[in-house]
């Protein structure tokens, strides 16, 4: 829904300005920052719904503001501009908790639609079957209000993203997704998201998982994609 409060960092006025003119007119609420100690100040005090977050910034760089967001469990989604085209720099991003990454020169409109479609994917019960998802004997419960995921009552801590992937995968338990697939679910797009996309937010959701205790339930299918398992 329109209204949410979306903070643009980018140290090109032009750039901040343009998205700002293109998300106002979808009446989001648009703050901007030119640096990452604004950035990062800003995203503490005014809490907001997403960033967009420029990796190139003088001082503090993104790369640091996301770091620090992730230190302090913010779980606000975050999309990346970044003028690296490398695919290792793009996965390299996602692996410290972006959620998704648009490169420059990109067109406004597909960062709006980014936006939205993320937006969309985090709101709480978004989608919901119901409300409580009891897995693994019940040491998973995933709740879809809320938007929390805890094992053995121990509160794992997901991005957006995340949480909605490990959400689809365990409401289709023993059925394979390839990549594509995933990504067109994550993000309601697939042509601009590489394979190694969805491979980081599958390493990263494991890792969260593991550090809890968490049994791998999450399976590689080689050359195929990925599903859950419990067995």
């Amino acid at each position: 829904m329109a209204g949410e409060k979306i903070l643009v960092v980018d140290d090109e006025r032009k750039i901040t300005d343009v998205l700002k003119a293109y998300l106002d007119r979808e009446n989001y609420n648009v703050l901007t920052a030119h640096d990452g100690q604004e950035a990062l100040r800003l995203a503490r005090t005014e809490e907001p719904d997403l960033v967009i977050l420029d990796l190139m910034l003088p001082g503090l760089s993104g790369e640091e503001v996301l770091r620090r967001l992730r230190r302090e469990e913010s779980r606000v989604p975050v999309i990346m501009l970044t003028a690296k085209t490398a695919l290792e720099e793009k996965v390299y991003g996602l692996s410290i908790g972006a959620d998704d990454y648009v490169v420059k020169p990109f067109s406004p409109q597909e960062v709006v639609a980014r936006v939205r479609t993320i937006l969309r994917r985090s709101e709480p019960g978004q989608g919901t079957l119901t409300d409580m998802l009891s897995l693994a004997g019940g040491e998973l419960e995933i709740d879809t209000l809320a938007h929390s995921v805890t094992w053995k009552q121990n509160h794992i801590d997901l991005t957006p993203t995340e949480f909605n992937l490990l959400l689809h995968l365990a409401r289709h338990p023993g059925r394979v997704f390839t990549r594509a697939q995933l990504a067109e679910t994550l993000f309601g797009y697939d042509s601009f998201s590489e394979d190694r996309t969805i491979d980081a937010h599958i390493k990263n959701l494991r890792q969260k998982m593991q550090n809890k205790g968490a049994l791998n339930l999450i399976k590689t299918i080689y050359g195929v994609g990925y599903k859950y398992e419990e067995t």
